[in-house]
């Protein structure tokens, strides 16, 4: 049984990642600040509290435990806070990961997989989206990850890493038994606001920018179920576990669903009818984000289980009236 360091394990999809390591007959480490991260999400495998700016903490964590490869979630990931706050984002997405990548060259671990993002590609030229398309990140949180997908690269040519680039694009839904799911705290992302507005936590949603080069002027994105997230990520562990080169891969469903696309979702699954607002664009943002993931199907077999947004949301809504304080 291959010992899986997930750093960021307690996070919205390394928990999801945790279980499925288990389900698939690794044994995950979790190392995790818990700045963001919930301690009681994680219901399988060992959990270490520690962050990757201490060096020290780090480097003894590869000493203590045999390591077959790492998975890499600790990133701060809201691109309007990454605008305001750049170096926050850098020295996190950037600097602690060079600890991390230190930690593994000296203790001779040469696998990684990466969660990457789809923000790499900026405003892109042509919808869907390919692994070829050009890098041209608009806010300090995509240049982060791209930055490092780079620093990979020289790795694997400088020492032989080996590294699974994962470029997802919006992440959702919750575990289908309804135990995990999502818990930021402020919330940031799309549906679970939507949701908490149709529980009558919040008033309202509030549309940032209604006049977007869309079909309904509001901003297109790709909805990827986690679970099918953390399919892919083991899918590209056991291939690097495998002998592999270096690879890259998006991950989305292929299908682009409007911010007003998204909130008529949620009122059907919620049946409440989550009232609107209408503000200004968010900074760094986008028009359009939709995969193509028709590489990782056909080179490792990928195939998302949860590809209609409906399912996704109830996934969510399930969660969200199961856990107290959400």
């Amino acid at each position: 049984m291959s010992t899986i360091l997930v750093v960021g394990g307690a996070g919205y999809i390394g928990f999801h990642m945790v279980r499925e390591l288990v389900e698939r007959g690794h044994d995950p480490l979790v190392f995790d600040s818990l700045v963001t991260g919930h301690a009681d999400a994680v219901t399988a495998g060992r959990l270490v509290v520690g962050d990757l700016a201490d060096r020290g903490a780090v480097a003894r964590l590869f000493d203590r435990y045999e390591i077959a490869a790492v998975m890499h979630f600790a990133s701060f990931i809201q691109v309007g806070e990454s605008v305001g706050a750049p170096l926050k984002y850098y020295r996190n997405n950037v600097a602690n990961t060079l600890n991390l990548l230190a930690a593994m060259e000296e203790a001779g671990v040469p696998r990684l997989v990466f969660s990457s993002t789809a923000a790499v590609y900026g405003t892109p030229e042509r919808i869907p989206i390919s692994e070829d398309s050009p890098l041209k990140p608009e806010n300090p949180y995509g240049h982060s990850k791209l930055m490092i997908e780079q620093v990979l690269a020289d790795c694997d040519r400088a020492w032989g890493l080996k590294s699974a680039c994962l470029r997802y694009f919006n992440a959702a839904g919750a575990h289908t038994l309804g135990d995990i799911g999502e818990r930021h705290n402020p919330e940031s992302h799309l549906i679970p606001i939507i949701l908490q507005v149709a529980a009558g936590l919040r008033e309202f949603i509030t549309i940032n920018g209604d006049d977007y080069a869309t079909g309904d002027g509001t901003c297109v994105r790709d909805y990827v179920h986690v679970s099918d997230l953390a399919a892919a990520h083991t899918l590209a562990l056991e291939r690097l576990l495998s002998g592999s080169e270096s690879m890259t891969y998006n991950l989305g469903n292929g299908n682009g669903y409007s911010i007003t696309q998204v909130i008529e979702v949620c009122r059907r699954v919620t049946g409440h009818a989550i009232p609107v607002r209408v503000g200004r664009r968010r900074e760094g943002d986008p028009a359009s984000l939709v995969a193509s993931s028709a590489r990782i199907v056909n080179d490792l077999g990928w195939q998302p289980r949860y590809g209609d947004l409906e399912e996704i949301v109830e996934s969510a809504w399930r969660f969200f009236n199961s856990t107290p304080g959400f």
